[in-house]
C-alpha cells in the first residue's frame, strides 16, 4: 500500500474447498510472514464426481495461498501477488507444471476483482467470498477467500512459527476425507494454549455443502427468487449486482443450488474481475456477479435477453418479461406456498437451506421424477432415453409444455447422459425424494376411491 507511518497491507485468505460446519479452527493459523490471505483450493465435485489432483486421492484442499497487494517498484500502483504457497509441489511433469502455473497465475486476479482502485486504507472490514475457475474441459475449482487488512506490528506479535503451522496444514491436507455426515478430528498445538482437538463435520446432505440461502432471502422476495430460478432452468443470461463480494458470491451459489439435481454447466463467475466485464456481452448462457460500482458499465453494454438483478435494492433492472410465465402456474403456487410457511429465527443454517431448497427439489420431482422409467437398457449394455414418451407421460398439459422445453437444455441433457451411463439403480437425495413422492401418491389413491 502507499507509504504511511505504519505499513499496512490488504491480503486475502481464501481457498478452494468444501464448506464444513466448524470448518476452520478457532485459532486460525496462517503463514509465518505477510499473513493473511489464505487461499485453499480443492476440486469441486459435479454431483458425486470429484476431479483428480496431482497427488491422487481426495484431499481437503489443494493449496493454501496468501495473496497480498504489493507496490510495483517503478510506479505508484499495486498488484496482487502470491506471497505464500502450501504445499509447494516438486518433481511435477511438464504438463502438470504448466497447469499449476496457469492456475496460480489466475488466482490473484480473482482474489482482488476490484480493478486497480486499491487506495491506502486505515481500516477494512473483513470479507469472505468465493470464486470459480473453469478448466477447458469444463471442470471447476472453487476458491474460498478471506480478505483482511494487516498491521505488521500486530502480525509480528501474533506470528506463529512454521514448526507449528506446517504439521497442522499437512495433517489437515492428508486427513481422510469424510463421507457425508461423518467427522474427522485433527490435533493442533497452539502456543500459550496447548493442544487443541478440532472436529470437522461434513454435512449429511452434500448437495448444499457450499450453500447459504440467508443472503438471497435478505435481498430478494420469494417471487423474485422464483423468477431467477425460472430463468436459470431455461439457461438464460443472469447478472447479479451487489456492493459486497460476500453477498455476490453467496447469492449466486444459492441461485445455482436451486437447480439441484441439475448442474449449471455454462459460464459461472460469482465475482467478475473488472478486466473480464465483457463477459456480460456473451451470447451464450451465463450466471455472473458484478460489483455495484460497475453498474453503469454493465447497463451500457450490448446485451440480449438478460435478467439483471440488483441485490442492493431488491429489484430487476432488466428482464426478458416472461419470467412469471416459464413455470407451470400450479407448481409456482406450490413453491411459493411452501416458502411462505415461514422461517423461524431459531432455525440453523442447515434447516433454512432445507426449507428453501426443498420446494424446488419437489418441483423437479413432480416434473421429471419419472425419468428413470424411460431409460431403456439394451442387452448389449447400451442405454437410450425415450424423450417423447417421457414428457407425454405427464397428465398436466402445463407440466408437459414446460418439460418439452426443459428436455432440450444442457442441464437436462447432462443429467440424463450420466443416468444412461450409470450401471447402478438411481440413488441419492433426489431419488429418495422421488420415492417419498410416489409413496404419498399411492396412499392418496385409495382415499380418493373411497370418497367416490
Amino acid at each position: 500500500m502507499p507509504s504511511r507511518p505504519k505499513k499496512m497491507e490488504r491480503q486475502v485468505v481464501g481457498g478452494i474447498l468444501r464448506r464444513f460446519r466448524n470448518w476452520l479452527p478457532r485459532h486460525g493459523a496462517g503463514p509465518p510472514q505477510d499473513n493473511l490471505g489464505e487461499v485453499v483450493k480443492e476440486p469441486e465435485r459435479a454431483q458425486e464426481h470429484c476431479l483428480p489432483n496431482f497427488a491422487g486421492g481426495q484431499h481437503f484442499f489443494e493449496y493454501l495461498l496468501v495473496v497480498s497487494l504489493k507496490k510495483k517498484p517503478s510506479v505508484d500502483d499495486y498488484e496482487p501477488t502470491i506471497t505464500y504457497q502450501f504445499p509447494k509441489r516438486e518433481n511435477l511433469l511438464r504438463g502438470q507444471q504448466e497447469e499449476e502455473e496457469r492456475l496460480l497465475g489466475a488466482i490473484p486476479l480473482f482474489c482482488f476483482p476490484d480493478g486497480n482502485e486499491w487506495a491506502p486504507l486505515t481500516e477494512y472490514p473483513r470479507e469472505t467470498f468465493s470464486f470459480v475457475l473453469t478448466n477447458v474441459d469444463g471442470s471447476r475449482k472453487i476458491g474460498y477467500c478471506r480478505r483482511l487488512l494487516i498491521l505488521d506490528e500486530v502480525e509480528k506479535r501474533h506470528q506463529i512459527s512454521m514448526a507449528v503451522i506446517y504439521p497442522f496444514m499437512q495433517g489437515l491436507r492428508e486427513a481422510a476425507f469424510p463421507a457425508p455426515g461423518k467427522t474427522v478430528t485433527l490435533k493442533s498445538f497452539i502456543p500459550d494454549s496447548g493442544t487443541e482437538f478440532i472436529s470437522l463435520t461434513r454435512p449429511l446432505d452434500s448437495h448444499l455443502e457450499h450453500v447459504d440461502f440467508s443472503s438471497l432471502l435478505r435481498c430478494l422476495s420469494f417471487e423474485q427468487i422464483l423468477q431467477i430460478f425460472a430463468s436459470a432452468v431455461l439457461e438464460r443470461r443472469i447478472i447479479f449486482l451487489a456492493e459486497g463480494l460476500s453477498t455476490l458470491s453467496q447469492c449466486i451459489h444459492a441461485a445455482a443450488a436451486l437447480l439441484y439435481p441439475f448442474s449449471w454447466a455454462h459460464t459461472y463467475i460469482p465475482v467478475v474481475p473488472e478486466s473480464l466485464l465483457a463477459t456480460v456481452c456473451c451470447p451464450t448462457p451465463f450466471m455472473v456477479g458484478v460489483q455495484m460500482r460497475f453498474r453503469q458499465e454493465v447497463m451500457e453494454s450490448p446485451m440480449e435477453e438478460v435478467l439483471l438483478v440488483n441485490l442492493c435494492e431488491g429489484t430487476f433492472l432488466m428482464s426478458v418479461g416472461d419470467e412469471k410465465d416459464i413455470l407451470p402456474p400450479k407448481l409456482q403456487e406450490d413453491i411459493l406456498e411452501s416458502l411462505g410457511q415461514g422461517i423461524k429465527g431459531s432455525q440453523t443454517s442447515e434447516q433454512i437451506n432445507e426449507h428453501v431448497s426443498g420446494p424446488f427439489v419437489q418441483f423437479f420431482v413432480k416434473t421429471v421424477g419419472h425419468y428413470a422409467s424411460y431409460i431403456k437398457r439394451e442387452a448389449n449394455g447400451q442405454s437410450h432415453f425415450q424423450e417423447r414418451a417421457f414428457y407425454k407421460a405427464l397428465t398436466s398439459k402445463a407440466n408437459r409444455r414446460f418439460v418439452k422445453k426443459f428436455v432440450k437444455t444442457q442441464l437436462f441433457s447432462l443429467f440424463i447422459q450420466e443416468a444412461e451411463k450409470s450401471k447402478n439403480p438411481p440413488a441419492g437425495y433426489f431419488q429418495q425424494k422421488i420415492l417419498e413422492y410416489e409413496e404419498r401418491k399411492k396412499q392418496k389413491k385409495p382415499k380418493e376411491k373411497t370418497l367416490k
